[in-house]
């Protein structure tokens, strides 16, 4: 019996506009991002959903509502979702966190999956508190549909581990946009297949050029 997650990052945010880190900065929706948001409810309206499970963070939990509402479902919180804390780099662009705390950066940037800037998170930390609650979830609706609304690091590294990936590249290879769709369906609570990825065609023709959203690897005029 397969169980299904759609796997969702929340709408847009102010912060996303100005591509600011934000893990755990309380930053709310966008108009925007409740646009996007309404648009993935209406896709997802008739689709057989039995729960909604998102991060407490208010930005996850509108979203989550929004999508929820056409189930009459009621979010329920779990803290193993939030955003990876970025300490002292939060609502900092990355040129701003580059100018203030250069010794943090660089190593940042080499391995994100290991090294945490000052009272922030490593991505393996992320997992630790992530991934159980994946399995808790995977175990409690067997064959069932499933919403899961996180944010864009939390979603790349579950993903990656979830599928294999190396986690240190989680940042150059992977992409999450506001309001995307990922579904990955599970045999079991340790074996998923991805089926569908970063989708956002609810509210946009066009995949978004990945030009300010992924590392400086990436493109070296790109934001965090």
């Amino acid at each position: 019996m397969t169980t299904r997650l759609y796997l969702i990052r929340h709408g847009a945010t102010q912060l996303t506009a100005e591509n600011r880190f934000s893990g755990h900065v309380g930053v709310e929706l966008s108009e925007e991002g409740r646009m996007q948001a309404a648009h993935l409810a209406a896709r997802l309206a008739d689709d057989d959903v039995t729960a909604v499970y998102a991060s407490p963070l208010s930005r996850t939990m509108d979203t989550a509502r929004i999508i929820g509402q056409p189930h009459g479902l009621t979010p329920v919180e779990r803290d193993g979702l939030r955003e990876i804390s970025h300490g002292r780099w939060e609502g900092y662009t990355r040129q701003e966190v580059e100018a203030l705390f250069p010794g943090e950066y660089p190593a940042w940037e080499e391995d994100p999956f290991t090294f945490a800037p000052a009272g922030g998170e490593s991505g393996v930390q992320v997992l630790a508190r992530a991934l159980p609650v994946i399995r808790e979830i995977v175990m409690r609706h067997e064959g069932q549909n499933v919403v899961v609304v996180s944010h864009k690091a939390t979603l790349r590294l579950l993903i990656s581990s979830l599928l294999g990936f190396d986690g240190r590249g989680y940042r150059d290879r992977l992409d999450q946009a506001p309001a995307c769709l990922n579904i990955l369906d599970f045999r079991d609570p340790v074996r998923a297949r991805l089926m569908l990825f970063n989708d956002i065609s609810h509210y946009t023709d066009q995949p978004l050029r990945p030009l300010a959203h992924l590392s400086k690897w990436w493109d070296p005029g790109a934001g965090a």
